[in-house]
């Protein structure tokens, strides 16, 4: 067990390091920063002061290393363009990601659960087929091309709720239904196939033989032991939607980690 443990450590520490230099070699692969930072009129003495203020002017493996001994200590710099403290920023901006993932996730368990539950039990009906044509196209449907429908629609001609932004509780709704239209699908499906495995165990066998109600026998014995893989892959899923969500909340111009990310890219910070 400790051997394994080691093994999964070094790997990770592996992984954790590559990652940092390919971060750290795409960043400074996009250009001088410092083209956005200063203005036109600025001399060849602003420039090299300026370079020199932010470490630009050392050796790469000196900025790579003095890049990497920061970050350990949790300290990421100062962002140039906004000229703060990035863990000021992402303090700032997490709590509204954490929000919006923790609507994506609340949103798609109601929805998930019920279908899930309703097309084991009606395996082979209409509702069983709607499920998984829905299912699939949860898992096919781009996020970006779902949540530009949804503008398109709900927010432009129908006019319904906001198109981007946070504030109100109608903000959460067209990128919170878009950040989750992929964990629907996924839950919906893992719920299918675990209550299709459950209701053909025996004690469920045994609880229907004893006369008890079917209602009773569904939402009682078998969701209970089919909710354990599907509690696993939420749990999964809500650290996903925090840090995979930079498509959606740069579509809905959501102020949260993904847009901030999304802004440090394109403006070489």
């Amino acid at each position: 067990m400790l051997r394994l443990l080691l093994a999964r450590l070094s790997q990770s520490a592996v992984t954790l390091l590559l990652f940092s230099v390919v971060v750290f070699g795409l960043a400074r692969a996009t250009g001088d920063p410092l083209t956005l930072v200063l203005p036109m009129v600025a001399t060849e003495e602003d420039v090299a002061n300026a370079r020199r203020y932010l470490g630009l002017d050392r050796p790469f493996y000196v900025q790579y290393l003095t890049f990497v001994g920061r970050a350990t200590t949790g300290d990421f710099g100062t962002s140039i363009r906004s000229r703060r403290p990035v863990v000021d920023l992402l303090r700032e901006r997490l709590p509204n990601s954490l929000a919006l993932a923790a609507f994506s996730m609340a949103v798609s368990l109601l929805v998930a659960f019920p279908l899930g539950v309703l097309a084991a039990v009606r395996r082979g009906t209409a509702l069983d087929s709607g499920a998984k044509v829905l299912a699939t196209l949860g898992q096919s449907l781009p996020t970006f091309w779902v949540g530009i429908v949804l503008i398109e629609v709900v927010a432009g001609r129908l006019q319904w709720l906001p198109a981007g932004g946070s504030g109100s509780l109608a903000h959460y709704v067209l990128p919170g239904f878009t950040l989750g239209w992929f964990v629907v699908a996924g839950l919906m499906r893992l719920l299918r196939s675990a209550m299709l495995e459950v209701l053909d165990a025996e004690y469920v066998t045994t609880a229907r033989a004893k006369g008890a109600p079917e209602v009773s026998v569904v939402w009682r014995h078998a969701l209970r032991n089919a909710l354990i893989p599907v509690v696993t892959f939420a749990g999964v899923y809500f650290a996903i939607l925090v840090t995979s969500a930079i498509v959606v909340e740069t579509v809905f111009a959501w102020p949260g980690i993904g847009r901030l990310a999304y802004e440090a890219i394109t403006g070489r910070d």
